[in-house]
This record gives C-alpha cells, sequence and structure tokens, in this order.
C-alpha cells in the first residue's frame, strides 16, 4: 500500500539521516572535544576521517553483503552496530577511544546505508516514482549534514558534547523496532554467498593507506620517502583490487558494472562534488567558531539556511527530469558549488556572516541539491536488481571517499599555507594566518566542483527528442 510505501521510505530515509548526520555534528563540536579529551591539533581531523574512511573503506563490502545475504538484515545488523558505537563514542575518554569508536561507528554505516538505499531501488519502480523517492532521500542525505551542525550546536552548548552521539541510542533503537516490523523480508537474488575478502582487504587497505598518506604529507613532507612511499603502497593495492576483481569468481565488484555508462560517470562525478562540499562544512564552521566566535548553538544556526534550501529543491527538482532530463542539473549543480566556493574564500579575519557567509551557503546548498538528486538518479538507473545493492555501495563509496579524500587533501592546503604565511611575515597574528589556510583550501574546492561539472558534461549520456518521458535513459560504453 502506498502508506505502507512511504512508511518504509520515512524509516529508511531517516537511518540515513543518522549516518549523514554522524558525519556533520562532529564539526560543530570539534573544539569542545578538542578540549574535553586533549586533542593534539593535528590527531583532531581524525574524529571526522576515521567515520569517513571506515564508511568509504567498506561500502562495497556491505553493498555486495546486502545483496548476498538479505538487505533487511544487513541493514538491521548495521543499525544495531551503529547505535552501541555511538554510545562508545560518546562515553570516550581519550583519543584512541573516541577514533577507533568512530571508526566502527563507520563500519556500522558501511552495512547499513547501501542496504537502506538498495530497499529504496527494489521498493519503488525505475521512473517517476524512485525519482520522487531518490529525492526525498537526497534531500535527507544532504539536509542532514547542515541539520547535524544545528543539532550539534543545540546539544553541545547546552547538555555537552557526549550528547551528539548519546543522541543516536533512542532513536536507532526505535528504528530497529520499525524496521522489523515495516521492512520487507529479502533473501538473496543470486545463486551463491561468497563475499570476495581479499577484494574487500585490497580496497578498504589501499583506501585508507591513500587517506592516512595525504592526510600526514604536510608534516612528512611531500617530497619524503615516507610520502612517496605510502602513496605507491596505496596505489599498490586498489590496482591489486582491480586485478583481484577481474579473475575472481565471485568479485566483490564486478567490474562489468561499469559497462553502464552513467553509473561510472555519476560515480565518478560525485568524488570531486564531495570532495568540494566537506570543505565548506569543515572549514567554514571552524571560521565561524573559531574567528568569528559564534557559539554552538549560533554556528548550528549558521547552517540552518543551508537544510531549508536543500530540502525545497531537492524535493522539487526530480519533477523537471521528464522533460530536460538529469543531466543539465548535473552539469549546473557542481557549478554552482564552485561559484559557492570561489565566494567564501574571500572570509576575512573581520568578516560578518551576512555579507561574507550566508550567500556563499545558499548558493552551495542550491547546486548541492540539483547535484544529488540528478547524481543518484543516473547512477541507479538500469542496475539489475540482483546487483542494486552494489550500485548504492558505489554511490556511497564515491561520497565517502570523495569527502575523506578532499579533506585530507584540501586540510593539507590549509596548514601548508597557515605555515607559510607565518613564516614569510613573522608579525602576521595567527588568526591572519588560519584565515588564510581556510581561504586557500575553499578555493582549491572550488576547482573539485569544476572537474565534476566537466566530468557530467562529457561522460554522461542522454538521447535527445524524449521530452515526454519520465524513465532515466541510461547509455552503456
Amino acid at each position: 500500500m502506498k502508506v505502507h510505501k512511504n512508511l518504509l521510505l520515512a524509516i529508511l530515509a531517516l537511518a540515513q539521516f543518522m549516518v549523514v548526520l554522524d558525519a556533520s555534528i562532529v564539526n560543530v563540536a570539534l573544539p569542545a572535544i578538542m578540549q574535553g579529551l586533549k586533542f593534539s591539533a593535528e590527531n583532531l581531523q581524525w574524529v571526522v576521517t576515521a567515520y569517513t574512511l571506515a564508511f568509504g573503506g567498506f561500502l562495497l563490502f556491505g553493498g555486495r553483503a546486502a545483496d548476498l545475504f538479505g538487505r533487511r538484515k544487513m541493514f538491521l545488523m548495521g543499525l544495531i552496530v551503529f547505535t552501541v558505537a555511538s554510545m562508545f563514542v560518546g562515553a570516550a575518554q581519550n583519543e584512541v577511544m573516541m577514533i577507533v569508536s568512530r571508526a566502527v561507528q563507520g563500519l556500522a554505516a558501511a552495512f547499513m546505508s547501501p542496504a537502506a538505499l538498495s530497499i529504496v531501488l527494489t521498493e519503488f519502480k525505475e521512473g517517476p516514482a524512485r525519482n520522487k523517492a531518490l529525492g526525498v532521500w537526497s534531500a535527507v542525505a544532504a539536509g542532514g549534514a547542515a541539520a547535524g551542525l544545528l543539532l550539534g550546536g543545540v546539544l553541545t552548548q547546552y547538555l555537552g558534547w557526549r550528547w551528539d552521539f548519546f543522541i543516536n541510542v533512542p532513536v536507532g533503537i526505535i528504528l530497529a523496532f520499525l524496521a522489523i516490523k515495516y521492512v520487507p523480508q529479502h533473501k538473496s537474488e543470486v545463486d551463491h554467498n561468497h563475499l570476495d575478502l581479499p577484494g574487500a582487504v585490497l580496497v578498504t587497505g589501499g583506501l585508507a593507506t591513500l587517506v592516512f598518506a595525504i592526510t600526514k604529507a604536510p608534516s612528512w613532507g611531500w617530497d619524503s620517502i615516507t610520502t612517496i612511499l605510502s602513496l605507491l603502497a596505496a596505489v599498490a593495492l586498489l590496482v591489486g583490487f582491480v586485478v583481484n576483481e577481474s579473475r575472481s569468481k565471485h568479485p566483490l565488484m564486478p567490474l562489468s558494472i561499469f559497462k553502464i555508462r552513467n553509473l561510472s560517470g555519476a560515480n565518478l562525478a560525485q568524488l570531486p562534488v564531495t570532495a568540494a562540499m566537506f570543505s565548506m562544512f569543515f572549514f567554514v564552521s571552524l571560521y565561524i567558531q573559531e574567528i568569528l566566535k559564534f557559539t554552538p548553538l549560533q554556528t548550528g544556526l549558521a547552517f540552518l539556511p543551508f537544510t531549508v534550501v536543500i530540502a525545497l529543491v531537492s524535493t522539487n527538482v526530480s519533477r523537471f527530469f521528464g522533460k530536460i532530463g538529469y543531466k543539465p542539473f548535473m552539469v549546473a549543480g557542481p557549478i554552482f558549488i564552485a561559484m559557492a566556493l570561489f565566494f567564501l574564500s574571500n572570509i576575512q579575519v573581520d568578516g560578518n556572516y551576512l555579507t561574507q557567509v550566508l550567500p556563499g551557503i545558499a548558493l552551495l546548498a542550491f547546486g548541492a541539491a540539483m547535484c544529488f538528486v540528478s547524481i543518484s538518479v543516473a547512477a541507479t538507473s538500469g542496475v539489475p536488481q540482483h546487483e542494486s545493492g552494489l550500485a548504492s555501495g558505489l554511490l556511497n563509496t564515491a561520497q565517502q571517499i570523495g569527502g575523506a579524500l578532499g579533506l585530507a587533501i584540501l586540510s593539507g592546503i590549509a596548514s601548508t599555507t597557515t605555515v607559510n604565511i607565518m613564516t614569510r611575515d613573522v608579525t602576521t597574528s595567527v588568526a591572519q594566518a588560519t584565515v588564510g589556510g581556510f581561504q586557500a583550501a575553499l578555493f582549491v574546492g572550488g576547482f573539485f566542483a569544476i572537474g565534476a561539472a566537466l566530468i557530467a558534461l562529457f561522460v554522461i549520456k542522454q538521447k535527445k527528442g524524449v521530452k515526454g518521458s519520465t524513465e532515466p535513459i541510461v547509455v552503456h560504453a
């Protein structure tokens, strides 16, 4: 029944909201976590990166497990572990406990998120119904990032940063009971239950090594032997993964799925889009708190316009797909994001939120809404039902790895720029040098978004003369 479909979508979207929320809610809490657990400045970004890296590294594994062992089963398992891990994050007593617990959270999310999205793909038929469902999904997912900042601000200021994570416990318990009652059972649609463990180890190890090398490169030196060897090791592991997938009888990621051209293009575009967006949330939230001296609550309210714009645009943009297709939105969205980041790269030490921050946040939300809905439709159209979990895992992998790599690269640019500014002129204040680092990172992030627009322009294909069609069009390479 339609009511049940809507209720099912609400349950799954709320679970995804939790996943995205925990990737962003921590940004507002970073200064409080740093002070409360005596975090070093160098290790602070690992509170964010440990989560996104574990999430992104295991998404292919989690997505394939959903196809093989049942989507409902993997969704519930991930939800329960995520809830328990949230309790341990909130109770963390030191750096190690915090980072490890955040990594376990990310690991659980890697099973929960692709299973949830694959259930959406199987329950909503390809076409207008699925486009609308993905519009809601994208609104919740993208809006969750900004909502996390608002909720994080309220909880951090009035209850303490630990409640940013304790809040997941009652929500997770309620969702688990609802899922048991309303999420349909699903059995494997393939004739085996073999998980490609070598492939999982290779891809997770390769991605983890890559992010770690980029994160440490500013302190090691980009030309140091340690950095070079780490990057080479990452490349070797990822090449090994591709070789393994091409030879494995039951690969974690069947390479044949990339014959769907628009799926490949959408996932490729997702990487720089998310890298660009993560830079905004990370650096602008730090700028607002450390430079403009906003309280956590004020910081959360500062990002509220992002949530409002995302909700309005995401839930309406899919209705235009039948007339002009989704490609125009995949091209235009990143351009708006780039414009927003270039605007935000002009923030100043004596800046003003209304004139230097708010326009950029609103413009970026407008572009992000167009991106996420169109990319979600392009990346999941034409995918066989028995590989819907894999397609969901790929899309989420591109998002999380793009964010983790983007944050690692841009954090390195920010810290290197800050050091260079202070070295060139010892009279420069720490605040001025810090803002200089933020400016450089945001500016480079804008070029990431331009790259995504070019990928969409030249890779994504749609047939012409289909204005009356409401079906997403997939062209095979």
